[in-house]
């Protein structure tokens, strides 16, 4: 009996041991799985990027030497100051509680900034997080933050200089989630609206047309080509020719944020580049080089024109046997810069606004018109005469928003559900 008592305590205390490691086991791997590093897999944005820096390199999943890290990819917002944010943005949702943050800070143009805090994205507005402590900002290090969990599609870090502008190394963001969506499965607010928007859609357009910009990314592998048509006689510096091919790449990927990583979409960068220039006036573009084609008063619609032999609009087909430089040089789009013109307009061709307007607004994060028009060239519509129910203010309603939204998202989201199919995904 002795004996007996002795070896049930013995089993008894065995599977207590064991109990304990188990529970602790499943806690460690519980903790490990909430802890995942998940910004990798997010597409990153930001206020404004020096167009010598990198936007790419905040989440590239390489750990700085030190803050001023003449190796590796960086970001930076050089000359600008103030206020600016860099964003992680998922294609589905991930649950967060912590993140790191490395400062780029090259003792010079580009410091550690004086605070910074986090935000997430909640049903189409930014609120902060409930943070456990202090946010550092110390050079040469990761700059590690708590916070209480939250279950979102983006992050942003918003920083405020101090002595110069700011940039970042890499961010770390640790959760749980693969950040992919497939599903449809829209806020219960939006089904209603989205749903009149489609049917809207169906009983309007012609849904066989092959030349939205749908078309034109898949064609190219993810990459846009833009031709210039300067409708001015104001002069073009090589440095704003620079500066407006690196806005339209900037203001391309604020749509695309929107659904990468969701439903097959293939891309996470649409690569945009100005591979041609249309003016009255040779003089009026001030540079020499050969970096873009150049077509002069070659007059069409009472405007400039660039060449129709490398143009989508007038060869659907893909092929330009007659452009003088070939594929590479042909043009997806045209970017119609006129003197004088409010408003604008868009289509699978492009889109159109004033010249004043889009250069005095290189400077800004977002350039409203152009975001506009740039969703008309990818279907969606225009909402002059009706208003979804429950929506009052999105940007592909004109005036009503400066910038993107939830509801424009899975507007955009729900335009390729529809039309993947035709690309074989």
């Amino acid at each position: 009996m002795l004996r007996t008592a002795r070896r049930q305590q013995a089993r008894l205390l065995l599977a207590a041991i064991l109990a304990a490691g188990l529970s602790w086991t499943l806690q460690a791997v519980t903790a490990g799985a909430a802890q995942a590093q998940v910004a990798t897999a997010a597409t990153p944005s930001a206020s404004y990027t020096s167009p010598w820096e990198s936007i790419d390199a905040i989440n590239g999943g390489i750990d700085p030497p030190q803050s001023d890290d003449t190796q590796n990819a960086r970001w930076g917002t050089w000359p600008e100051e103030g206020t600016q944010w860099v964003q992680l943005t998922w294609g589905g949702a991930v649950t967060v509680a912590s993140a790191d943050l490395y400062f780029f800070d090259d003792n010079g143009g580009v410091r550690v900034p004086a605070s910074w805090h986090i935000e997430y994205l909640s049903n189409g507005s930014w609120q902060p997080v409930n943070a456990s402590g202090a946010y550092g900002t110390a050079a040469d290090q990761y700059n590690s933050v708590q916070f209480a969990e939250v279950t979102t599609t983006a992050l942003r870090a918003v920083m405020q200089s101090g002595a110069a502008s700011v940039g970042v190394l890499e961010w770390k963001a640790y959760g749980e989630g693969s950040g992919q969506q497939n599903e449809w499965n829209p806020p219960s607010n939006l089904v209603q609206p989205l749903n009149e928007v489609w049917a809207h859609v169906e009983d309007t357009y012609n849904l066989d047309f092959r030349n939205f910009g749908w078309d034109q990314v898949m064609a190219t592998g993810g990459k846009i080509n833009y031709c210039v048509r300067w409708d001015s006689q104001a002069s073009v510096s090589a440095s704003l020719r620079d500066g407006i091919e690196a806005k339209l790449q900037e203001q391309y990927q604020l749509w695309f944020d929107q659904i990468v990583g969701w439903n097959d979409w293939p891309f996470d960068h649409i690569d945009v580049n100005v591979v041609g220039w249309a003016a009255y006036d040779r003089d009026l573009l001030q540079w020499s080089d050969d970096s873009v084609d150049i077509y002069i008063n070659d007059i069409r619609e009472d405007a400039p024109q660039c060449s129709e032999d490398c143009g989508r609009f007038f060869h659907q087909d893909g092929n330009y046997p007659n452009c003088p430089g070939g594929y590479d040089r042909h043009y997806d789009q045209s970017l119609w810069l006129t003197a004088g013109m409010g408003g604008g307009a868009g289509g699978d061709w492009g889109q159109r606004m004033g010249s004043e307007y889009f250069t005095g607004a290189l400077g800004s994060s977002q350039i409203t018109i152009y975001l506009h028009e740039l969703g008309h060239t990818f279907g969606l519509d225009d909402f002059y005469d009706w208003t979804p129910t429950g929506q009052c203010c999105f940007i592909m309603k004109a005036g009503s928003s400066a910038t993107i939204t939830e509801f424009d998202q899975w507007m955009l989201r729900d335009w390729w559900r529809h039309l993947k199919g035709r690309y074989g995904l």
